[in-house]
């Protein structure tokens, strides 16, 4: 699964810096994950580093984008080639 960000964000931007893949950016003041680019960092860390910095729990997986523990490991190699 993809992570993604609800609506309690408070924009702090404690999660961009900590993403590996450059998946986390903010339009408009609001902050999003770019699924395409989201490994729950696989492939660089044991846990998504976005959750363990976000100050209001406002990131979690997103039940709409499963994908195994393969797909993202995958997904994380072809993104740092």
């Amino acid at each position: 699964m993809a992570m993604k960000v609800l609506a309690d964000c408070i924009n702090c931007a404690a999660c961009e810096p900590e993403c590996p893949n450059q998946a986390i950016s903010a339009a408009d003041g609001v902050y999003a994950i770019d699924g395409d680019r989201c490994t729950e960092c696989a492939g660089a860390y044991e846990s998504p580093r976005c959750v363990l910095v976000c100050p209001v729990d406002c990131i979690v997986r997103d039940p709409e984008r499963v994908e195994s523990p393969e797909v993202l490991q995958a997904r994380y190699a072809s993104l740092h080639v």
